[in-house]
């Protein structure tokens, strides 16, 4: 389903996002998760991409292997890194001919060892030309694009930073959906600085809960911006497992959801790390289960 119809039909979406295995054990995982979230009757799905030639395939692979298997539908992302104009056409070919009709567009974070992006020759500088791109190649596909609560980690002007924002929007994008974030005041300034752009699409909030003192240290380490609220600090430090992290996670994302779900939100957005166990909390917590809005 093409995701503007998505978005008629839902008043509010659930969706999850995964990344394609690379492992057996890492397989049975991964679509132990997708079972297990299936009742939770996502809007969508997204599956996220490795630059890479092997890693390319294991996206497009899982996207294939969901979308076949499953009555979900898959968002794909597709990014800028490390492929000429004509190689990302050929990627956009074989996900139309697959049925794919849905497209994160992104420029990327740089390959490792890499501090700065640099746009491959004959590749895209920008997500705005991706999206355009998109859309004159594949006008039929639906596009989503990221925003950043808490600042693009490469623009220092905030000012800039809605405006490149609106490039991507003009260009062609369908919605946007946003790196995670742990204070919903953030999310609601982004929102309504949006607005004053003129930017009128669905805006997805991106959430990812805390799970342990591993990831919290990952999540700091992550290329875009991550604001720690001083009382979400307050609440880890008071832990002294990882099994009391994951249960003030649990409970500061349900939290955020409820706020998110009152203050009518558009749609919420997991980064489920391909783990279904503390989603499954969060929304049963909150009555999103079987829910008849949430339904497809």
């Amino acid at each position: 389903m093409h995701i503007k119809e998505i978005f008629k039909l839902d008043k509010t979406t659930i969706s999850f996002e995964f990344f394609p295995p690379k492992s057996v054990k890492a397989s049975q995982t991964l679509y132990q998760a997708i079972n297990d979230l299936i009742p939770i009757q996502p809007s969508y799905v997204s599956v996220t991409y490795g630059a890479g030639g092997s890693t390319r395939e294991l996206t497009h692979d899982l996207v294939v292997h969901i979308q076949k298997e499953t009555d979900l539908t898959v968002v794909s992302h597709l990014t800028c890194v490390g492929a000429t104009k004509a190689e990302i056409l050929e990627i956009l070919e074989k996900y139309h001919t697959s049925g794919i009709r849905n497209i994160m567009a992104l420029r990327g974070d740089p390959p490792k060892g890499q501090t700065v992006f640099e746009p491959m020759a004959g590749g895209f500088e920008y997500a705005a030309e991706l999206v355009a791109f998109i859309k004159e190649h594949f006008p039929d596909m639906g596009i989503g694009v990221a925003g950043f609560p808490d600042g693009h980690p490469a623009v220092l002007n905030r000012l800039q930073e809605i405006d490149f924002l609106k490039n991507k929007v003009d260009a062609g994008a369908d919605f946007i959906c946003t790196q995670l974030f742990f204070d919903n005041h953030d999310f609601y300034d982004f929102r309504a600085r949006c607005e004053l752009a003129g930017i009128r699409i669905p805006i997805i909030a991106g959430l990812m809960p805390v799970t342990s003192f591993k990831n919290i240290n990952s999540m700091a380490d992550l290329a875009a911006r991550v604001r720690f609220p001083a009382r979400l600090l307050k609440a880890l430090r008071r832990c002294e497992t990882d099994a009391q992290v994951e249960q003030a996670g649990i409970h500061w994302a349900a939290e955020q959801v409820r706020d998110l779900l009152d203050h009518e939100v558009r749609g919420i957005h997991f980064y489920t790390l391909n783990k279904s166990a503390q989603i499954k909390k969060i929304c049963d917590s909150l009555g999103l289960t079987h829910t008849p809005q949430f339904n497809k």
